[in-house]
């Protein structure tokens, strides 16, 4: 199947992002990288800002198409328990500069981090206080902060781990998340 124009587009600026930061996606910078140009993104994104926000969602779906094939099923069939356990195992394999760079461009733009957001509110809800008490959502929230802190590991480091040390980890932190017979 071939690759739509507006995926080409959003993929090539991604590997902008990845390579310059998200400050140098322009309709230049992202035309050049996907080989198109400048009056063909503008008939796909009326501006920057529409090219931004739609690589932050095409980011996100792409992570929660990930999530629902570790899953084998979409987030609202799954247990919590499943849902993490995803969210843990492909946190350990997805990590990469570009969702960096965004993911923290999102937390201080709240339009951008909204497609972020809908993702982790079902793969992976932060707790309540109502869940002060309730040590299976404290041991779920304590998985996926292990499971954030690996993709941020992976993320920063210039030498990633060795892909079955990265597999372990991320197997070890599922793990956690069964509480049959507790």
């Amino acid at each position: 199947m071939r690759t739509s124009k507006r995926t080409q587009i959003l993929e090539a600026a991604t590997r902008v992002v990845e390579r310059e930061g998200v400050k140098s996606v322009t309709f230049d910078s992202v035309a050049a990288e996907a080989g198109l140009t400048k009056g063909g993104l503008l008939y796909h994104f009326a501006s920057r800002d529409d090219l931004v926000q739609a690589i932050h969602q095409h980011l996100a779906d792409e992570w929660e198409a990930q999530m629902v094939a570790a899953a084998g099923k979409p987030a609202d069939l799954a247990t919590p328990e499943e849902r993490l356990t995803a969210y843990s195992r492909i946190s350990s394999q997805s990590a990469n500069r570009a969702e960096l760079l965004l993911m923290l461009e999102g937390s201080t733009t709240p339009g951008l981090a909204a497609p972020w957001d809908a993702v982790m509110e079902r793969w992976a809800p932060s707790l309540t206080t109502d869940d002060v008490d309730n040590q299976v959502a404290l041991d779920r929230f304590i998985a996926r902060l292990a499971a954030d802190g690996l993709w941020l590991y992976e993320s920063l480091n210039t030498e990633p781990l060795a892909p079955e040390l990265r597999r372990a980890l991320a197997e070890r932190i599922a793990g956690a998340l069964d509480h049959e017979g507790t």
